[in-house]
């Protein structure tokens, strides 16, 4: 029996959501809160499918009635109705005048939240300066590929090659972002990544080479209002002048040699044991294998870790993401800290280990300790040429007490006029 609209006009809410069916699919769908909407239920392709033709009483029972009439004379066409209402809204967002830069702004806009504001400032930089100039006016459904990949030559051309990457990045995600509105039907920046040109080999990385500089860097970084896992996350990369990606991996369960029991006992046996699966995640694309590697810790790493166990100590990672405890920090969390305070071209995070080396080998000169030299490049995991792997594991566990005495010597150097890391743990993460 088919529904009347008295019916409809005096359908109330309930504890829960209720339908209200009328003939050919149609009904009208009663929210708990009293919201009714009219819908169509039907079969495309073998799967059930359903159709939202929009809110009563705006749309009335004689409208929805002509809009499933409609809807069912496509399906004898073999045509999916719900794929024809989106190429309807796509057609009339366009006649619209729904552009791209309208559409990026909103999607912009959305992203705010879990950005930085330097990050944001540079998205909407890069489409200021690069993207909207070249089709930022067009509406999303007369953009193409090639319309895109000849925006992002005219990037690549001025050398810019990282960023035209990241800007294609960019440009896809507003496509993702129109599609979830119903504004456009694809994504044609999704495909055209591998046309760009690949990113050269990086040459060196900037690095401070005096300890003062390291120093000053260090009291910046700790003065800023960075967050407190990034500030001990810096001074533990300093200090242990491993590769950037293995700290802010890190896990609890590497650290040996440490009694977590009993606050500031000495831990003068302090170890860091990276497995090698790790070091080998780190060297992919440096050609060499990769060993298990055991850092000698100062009694400042250690102190540094202790902090941080008061923050971080119940879960598997010392530097958890800021969304999920599951999932380590950014890859660009201590680079970013860097570069919104003002060193920029100066030093980056993998560049620690180029100031260690530059210091202690120049003190290694000066003070007439040229043994220390090769001791220094097992402090960081380097494997001379001609070495097999017996020899290089069989050389660092024979300078173990020179390579913490070193360590601790450097640390010496690096904290001294510092405040103590605990002052830096600014409240608990868990």
């Amino acid at each position: 029996m088919s529904l009347t609209d008295l019916q409809a006009r005096k359908a109330a809410p309930r504890d829960k959501d209720y339908k209200l069916a009328d003939s050919g699919g149609l009904y009208l769908f009663v929210t708990q809160k009293g919201f009714k909407s009219w819908r169509l239920k039907y079969r495309f392709a073998g799967k059930e499918k359903r159709l939202v033709f929009g809110p009563y009483p705006e749309v009335t029972l004689a409208k929805a009635r002509e809009e499933r009439d409609r809807a069912r004379a496509l399906l004898r066409e073999h045509r999916d109705p719900a794929l024809e209402e989106r190429k309807r809204k796509m057609a009339a967002y366009a006649a619209s005048g729904v552009t791209f830069e309208r559409v990026a702004t909103e999607w912009h806009e959305a992203q705010r939240a879990r950005w930085s504001p330097v990050q944001a400032k540079k998205v909407i930089q890069a489409f200021n300066r690069d993207v909207f100039p070249a089709f930022g006016a067009l509406p999303l459904t007369d953009i193409d590929g090639p319309t895109i990949l000849s925006m992002l030559r005219t990037v690549e051309a001025r050398g810019a090659i990282d960023s035209a990457k990241r800007i294609r990045q960019h440009v896809s995600a507003v496509f993702s972002y129109g599609m979830a509105e119903s504004l456009v039907g694809s994504d044609p920046a999704a495909t055209i990544g591998r046309a760009l040109k690949p990113i050269g080999k990086k040459g060196k990385q900037p690095a401070l080479r005096s300890v003062e500089d390291a120093r000053r860097l260090l009291l910046d970084m700790e003065a800023s209002t960075s967050s407190p896992l990034t500030k001990l996350a810096s001074r533990l990369l300093a200090l242990s002048v491993v590769r950037p990606g293995v700290v802010r991996t890190a896990q609890w369960v590497e650290f040996e040699g440490i009694d977590w029991t009993v606050p500031n006992v000495p831990a003068a046996a302090a170890i860091w044991r990276i497995p090698a699966d790790k070091m080998k995640l780190e060297l992919s694309d440096k050609c060499e294998e990769a060993f298990e590697h055991v850092v000698p810790l100062p009694p400042q790493a250690v102190e540094v870790l202790r902090a941080l166990r008061q923050l971080t100590g119940s879960i598997a990672f010392l530097f958890p993401s800021s969304r999920s405890t599951r999932k380590p920090m950014s890859e660009n969390a201590i680079g970013y800290m860097y570069f919104r305070n003002g060193y920029s071209g100066r030093h980056v995070p993998h560049g620690w280990r180029a100031t260690f080396s530059t210091i202690m080998n120049e003190r290694a000169i000066d003070l007439k300790r040229p043994d220390d030299r090769a001791i220094i490049d097992a402090m960081l995991a380097h494997r001379p040429k001609g070495l097999s792997a017996s020899e290089m594991a069989y050389n660092r566990a024979l300078h173990m007490t020179r390579r913490r005495e070193l360590a601790t010597e450097w640390a010496d150097l690096l904290i001294q006029g510092l405040q103590p890391a605990s002052a830096l743990q600014g409240g608990q993460v868990r």
